[in-house]
């Protein structure tokens, strides 16, 4: 989870605010120069690096790509900067120590959904399953959405979703998982 700071200056930078985006880009720079200085690459080409990953995080909130804010501002950007720079990396022939960049991987263990600037068009297998997603029921989608995307815990559903008991809300969300991993099957 977020500090609520952050979640202020992301709803602001949603809204479109140049004084967010001003500050946001101010106050990570120096972190993200620092935390590049390992990978050996030269001044200019961090901020050449910390300058892409902003514009990809700023792309991500305009197209929507970066709707929900899962963890830090500066996590989010350094993330994308950090795989940017391993990119660079490998295109440069620089050998990246595995064990390096497995135990880095580890320190920043979070999920992040999208950080390129291209946008990418759903697979097949994916249109498929957002059509056979909402073929679910409406109770089916609500859980499966709670649980999987909110992250919700089993207690939290049964609260929000006015169950009766914990057993009912794992029942309920393996009824529909398997329903649509069935529809999926047979598709």
């Amino acid at each position: 989870m977020t500090k609520q700071s952050d979640q202020a200056i992301f709803l602001e930078l949603k809204q479109g605010s140049g004084t967010a985006f001003k500050n946001v880009y101010q106050s990570n720079r120096d972190a993200f120069i620092n935390y590049s200085k390992k990978f050996g690459l030269d001044k200019q080409e961090v901020l050449d690096v910390y300058q892409d990953a902003y514009i990809a995080f700023y792309e991500n909130i305009k197209t929507g790509k970066l709707s929900e804010l899962k963890c830090s501002i500066t996590t989010y950007i350094t993330s994308i900067g950090k795989y940017m720079i391993m990119d660079r990396l490998r295109k440069q022939k620089k050998m990246v120590n595995s064990e390096f960049a497995l135990e880095k991987v580890g320190e920043n263990a979070f999920e992040i959904t999208d950080f390129d600037i291209t946008p990418n068009q759903p697979s097949e297998r994916q249109l498929q399953m957002q059509r056979q997603f909402e073929k679910l029921g409406e109770k089916c989608r609500q859980i499966l959405i709670w649980f999987y995307y909110n992250k919700m815990s089993i207690k939290e559903i049964m609260a929000q979703g006015d169950y009766n008991s914990e057993n009912v809300v794992k029942s309920q969300k393996s009824r529909c998982l398997k329903g649509l991993k069935t529809a999926l099957l047979v598709k």
